[in-house]
């Protein structure tokens, strides 16, 4: 079962309208419903050649939330300071085949980021995908935890940002 709001995203990324539960659409290709898909599982049992994304902030702290578990997993802080990206940004690790996408959508680990940053980030990210083949990537419900963003919004911000793409994206919620 797939949450509702992630059928929104799907449709709405691909401009069709949507009422509650009903969905208006009749010319969807297999490809187009599931660009964006949204799944219950751990993150981390994602395909070993998915790469991943989640959001950080310009410092690289990484001291809470998710992103404990990936500083944990690939390391590389001091990589990741060192490519000195700003908030709109996206620095990348390369971990064996698959990159890690850290989007950078605030300047300190103790504000807040806003939705244009999150786009911001996002274009980063996609154009890195397209500059490198990237085509499955998977993320959990970006800038909704700890930070607070609504996922509707986040989620059609994610939808336009990749609608002229062939990537793949799996959202992970426990």
């Amino acid at each position: 079962a797939v949450p509702n709001n992630c059928f929104s995203l799907i449709f709405s990324a691909a401009g069709v309208f949507t009422i509650a539960h009903v969905t208006m659409a009749t010319h969807f290709s297999k490809d187009q419903e599931e660009r964006i898909k949204c799944v219950k599982g751990d993150l981390f049992s994602c395909p070993q050649t998915d790469s991943l994304a989640h959001c950080i902030s310009e410092d690289c702290r990484m001291g809470a939330g998710i992103a404990v578990l990936f500083k944990k997993k690939f390391g590389g802080v001091q990589e990741l300071l060192d490519q000195q990206k700003k908030t709109g940004e996206v620095a990348v690790l390369q971990r064996e085949d698959r990159y890690i996408y850290y989007l950078i959508t605030k300047k300190k680990v103790s504000h807040k980021p806003t939705y244009e940053n999150m786009r911001k980030s996002l274009e980063a990210m996609k154009t890195h995908c397209l500059n490198n083949g990237v085509t499955d990537i998977s993320m959990p419900r970006i800038g909704c935890g700890l930070d607070r963003l609504d996922w509707s919004k986040v989620s059609a911000i994610l939808g336009e940002v990749f609608e002229d793409t062939d990537i793949k994206i799996t959202v992970y919620t426990l």
